[in-house]
C-alpha cells in the first residue's frame, strides 16, 4: 500500500489527518510533517527526507501552494526525488486518497476534492428557487 504525506503550516496536517481518521479509522499509511514557527526550510526539509527515507512509494499533500512546505516538496522534485505533489488539501483529498487505495484505483484527486466545495447555502435554497419559476 501506498504511503500518503501529509505537509503544512503549523500542526494543520496533524489535526486533519486525526479529523479524516474520525471518519474512515485509524490510517497507519498517513504520515505528518509541520512546519513549526521557530523552523526554517532546512529544520522543514530535513523532518520530511526523515519521514520518507523508508517509504518506497508516497504521495504529497501540502497546505499552500507557494508556502515553505509546498516549496521545499517541490525543490525535491526538481532535485530528482519522485513523488506526486498536491497543493489545497482538505478532507475530500485525504479521503478520496483512502478510498482509492482501499479500493485499487485511484481517481482524479483534484476533481474528487473541488467537488467537496460547495456554498450550501445555493445547494439548500437551489430548489425553492427552481420552483418559483
Amino acid at each position: 500500500m501506498s504511503h500518503l504525506v501529509l505537509i503544512s503550516h503549523g500542526t494543520f496536517c496533524e489535526h486533519l489527518k486525526q479529523s479524516t481518521e474520525m471518519i474512515m479509522g485509524p490510517q497507519e499509511n498517513i504520515h505528518t510533517v509541520t512546519l513549526l514557527p521557530e523552523e526554517g526550510p532546512q529544520e522543514f526539509q530535513a523532518k520530511l527526507e526523515a519521514v520518507i527515507a523508508d517509504l518506497a512509494e508516497f504521495t504529497v499533500f501540502c497546505d499552500l501552494a507557494g508556502g515553505t512546505p509546498c516549496n521545499v516538496a517541490a525543490k525535491m522534485l526538481m532535485s530528482g526525488s519522485v513523488f506526486d505533489l498536491y497543493s489545497g488539501m482538505n478532507m475530500p483529498m485525504v479521503i478520496s486518497y483512502i478510498n482509492g487505495e482501499m479500493i485499487g484505483s485511484q481517481g482524479d484527486i483534484v476533481a474528487q476534492a473541488q467537488e467537496g466545495i460547495a456554498k450550501v447555502n445555493d445547494v439548500l435554497f437551489s430548489d425553492d428557487e427552481d420552483e418559483d419559476e
